[in-house]
């Protein structure tokens, strides 16, 4: 079965830096656009950031644009998540996500584009 597995998570003071990473297995990683949300508590889980399967056509939220860098490399089966500068409304659990559909623009955004997801790493930034 599918299954995807987040690492890379913890605890780090507002401006420094973590690297994400997403391990996909029991598909085939190429053909799937791929996507980070994130749920602080209380809140709604929140698109991040996705990439497109084709092209390397990247999509970010306006909180994550110039901050955040997603990445793949398919030859691994893993997709990245590199956040920089981050601040203290950055924590929150990091979820990826996996949609087979050929997504684009806006649809990168929508939860409902993704079909499988992974069980989340946390992320606490401390001031």
């Amino acid at each position: 079965q599918v299954q995807l597995v987040e690492s890379g998570g913890g605890v780090v003071q507002a401006g420094g830096s973590l690297r994400l990473s997403c391990v996909a297995s029991g598909l085939t990683f190429s053909t799937y656009a791929m996507g980070w949300f994130r749920q602080a508590p209380g809140q709604e889980r929140d698109f991040v950031a996705a990439i497109r399967q084709i092209g390397g056509e990247t999509r970010y939220a306006g909180s994550a644009s110039g901050r955040f860098t997603i990445s793949r490399d398919n030859a691994k089966n893993t997709v990245y998540l590199q956040l920089n500068n981050l601040k203290l409304e950055d924590t929150a659990v990091y979820y990826c996500a996996a949609s087979p559909g050929r997504l684009g623009g806006a649809t990168m955004t929508y939860r409902s584009s993704y079909s499988f997801w992974g069980q989340g790493t946390q992320v606490t930034v401390s001031s």
